[in-house]
């Protein structure tokens, strides 16, 4: 189906099990709407028109869509209470992303008993690969007992609500979705003559639907399918009056057959990994994750009293970025040791390569301030950055260090403070040229580091030119006095 492209549009689109998606672009939001289970589809879209047109007056935003309902056969096993818009914003900055995101907000609050979600279209498939929930914070509640993991997710929701920072706190499954259930009485199914696998079956053709036969059309083929008509389904208060006939076609109703009453169940049961699950999930505003993620935890355990069989897991975006911090600082621990020991056999001589050494600190300094003054949030993208920094300074000392070896061996100079300065003289147009080319080409990465699509790209980029910025000049200045001072160069025997 087109989406939608005239400005302010609205549109109701049916979402087939994930096979209608929009086109991937920045500045584009997946708003999940959750209405109470039992939620007609009819009563869904209702809200969502009002949603939607809510939303539409918002400036920045260029079309919504609605997508409602499933396909017979989809993955997803959402009921009629859930659906999902899809927000087109204008070319904007990511601080003005940021800033429309608030005001959706700001408008998603005036629909109360309904709950809501915003995700970037590729951050929210992200986490669902991830944990398969959908949310930067999920935790899960396992046990056996449904109710208690209901009563227990309830609390862990009413808790994370009041962490700083917490934003579209759900509950994923919520259970109250309203049941008729019919209770066969086996002393009056046996005074009237009927089997109880044909009360069900009849109950099933009438509710359900049941296939008797398949018509042709050319080369295509129908089933013929028969059901009550949806006037008489949708009342419940019809139920009783189902006619039913038994072995010798005597007609008696339903209610005189069964205990017919409402209640409330649950649309779905989650489970994972053959345990039945819930799961609380939570955006995050105005901080950093994994600082709300311990606060929120701390908070959890202190607050919430689980039963006996009921214990949770923290997942999420959380997570994911711990194990990645934790793979990134192992491989580069071990590259790092790589390169030491790469470095003492070229050099020889351990003195040398302390001075090698030293313009760590050095680009570590810069790295540190520009993560400072960009929020001071340590990303996946800073980290890298400080990896990739460290090799570019290490090589730029490399450069320094070694012509000063090269000098005393091969030219025969005598290691003093006329080599020193003679050295760092010779060697200041290269490492200005490599820093240069190196900052020149991460300049325009940084300046846009706001923008949709760089989360990664534009940290990593400020860190490296914050670190090339202290590692060039402290490399220029102080290398060549520390290796005056403490280093050993001597002529070839």
């Amino acid at each position: 189906m087109p989406w939608p492209r005239r400005s302010g549009a609205v549109a109701t689109l049916p979402f087939f099990g994930g096979a209608f998606l929009p086109a991937l672009r920045e500045g584009h939001f997946i708003v999940h709407m959750s209405a109470i289970p039992g939620t007609s589809l009819e009563e869904s879209l209702r809200i969502g028109r009002a949603v939607t047109q809510e939303l539409s007056k918002n400036p920045h935003i260029r079309t919504v869509a609605q997508r409602a309902g499933r396909a017979e056969l989809a993955d997803d096993t959402w009921g009629t209470h859930y659906s999902e818009f899809g927000v087109d914003l204008v070319p904007l900055k990511g601080e003005e992303a940021e800033m429309v995101q608030s005001e959706i907000r700001d408008v998603l609050v005036k629909f109360p008993g309904v709950y809501f979600a915003i995700k970037p279209f590729l951050e929210e498939r992200i986490e669902e690969i991830l944990t398969g929930v959908s949310g930067q914070v999920v935790i899960k509640i396992f046990g056996n007992d449904l109710d208690q993991i209901d009563r227990s997710a309830q609390q862990v929701a009413r808790v994370l609500s009041g962490v700083r920072g917490a934003a579209d706190v759900q509950v994923e499954s919520q259970p109250g979705m309203p049941e008729m259930v019919m209770h066969l009485r086996p002393e009056r199914l046996l005074q009237f003559g009927f089997q109880p696998v044909s009360v069900m079956d009849a109950v099933q053709t009438a509710y359900q639907g049941t296939t008797v036969s398949q018509t042709y059309e050319g080369d295509r083929v129908f089933a013929v399918n028969i059901i009550l008509d949806s006037a008489t389904r949708r009342n419940p208060e019809d139920a009783g009056n189902l006619m039913l006939d038994n072995a010798g076609h005597t007609r008696i109703p339903l209610r005189e057959l069964a205990d017919i009453y409402e209640t409330t169940g649950r649309y779905v049961v989650l489970h994972e990994a053959t345990r039945r699950r819930q799961a609380v999930t939570s955006n995050v505003t105005g901080r950093d994750v994994a600082s709300f993620v311990a606060e929120a935890r701390k908070r959890i355990e202190s607050d919430v009293r689980l039963p006996s069989g009921v214990y949770l897991s923290y997942s999420g975006a959380a997570e994911a970025q711990a194990a990645a911090r934790r793979e990134i600082l192992l491989t580069s621990g071990i590259a790092g040791v790589g390169i030491v020991l790469l470095l003492a056999i070229a050099f020889g001589n351990f003195r040398n390569l302390v001075l090698v050494l030293a313009n760590l600190p050095f680009a570590r300094a810069g790295g540190v301030l520009a993560i400072f003054f960009s929020g001071g949030w340590l990303t996946l993208g800073s980290m890298v950055g400080l990896v990739t920094l460290f090799g570019i300074s290490t090589r730029n000392s490399i450069m320094m260090v070694s012509h000063f070896d090269h000098l005393v061996k091969l030219e025969g100079h005598t290691w003093g403070l006329e080599t020193a300065l003679q050295g760092a003289s010779e060697r200041l147009v290269p490492i200005l040229m490599t820093a240069l080319v190196a900052g020149l080409g991460l300049l325009p990465i940084a300046i846009g580091s706001g923008d949709p699509g760089r989360e990664i790209e534009g940290p990593m980029a400020i860190v490296i030119l914050g670190g090339l910025a202290t590692s060039t000049a402290l490399n220029l200045l102080i290398l060549p006095t520390l290796a005056l001072r403490f280093g050993r160069f001597e002529a070839a025997s």
